[in-house]
């Protein structure tokens, strides 16, 4: 048997914050209803981008936000999100079921959240 103690009186180094983040991936609806609800949206917006979400996220001050996550990284180009959202290539999803994701939330989005 292996006994660990941790004793917080003993401090050594220094944890950057940069460790620490949140990861944002499309799976359910952290992208789609979630940060990103389109430029047609009832729900308060700037460039379908909800204002309630991009303010939560402002007032966390996370350090690193961390997108595409999860599988679909997997199979996500930087290049299929950008340029006119009419005009992005359209990709199946086959982690979830052949599900079709337009990239209307791209990498232009991304980066303008991050913003």
């Amino acid at each position: 048997m292996v006994k660990l103690f941790v004793n917080p009186n003993k401090k050594k180094g220094h944890i950057n914050k940069e460790i620490y983040g949140h990861f944002s991936e499309h799976l359910g609806r952290c992208i789609y209803e979630g940060v990103y609800v389109g430029d047609n949206s009832e729900i308060p917006n700037t460039n379908g981008m909800r204002k309630d979400v991009v303010k939560a996220l402002k007032d966390m001050k996370i350090p690193v936000l961390r997108w595409p996550g999860g599988c679909f990284a997997d199979e996500y180009h930087w290049r299929d999100g950008i340029g006119p959202k009419e005009s992005r290539k359209k990709m199946i999803n086959t982690h979830w079921g052949g599900v079709i994701e337009d990239n209307s939330f791209g990498t232009h989005e991304f980066m303008e959240l991050c913003s």
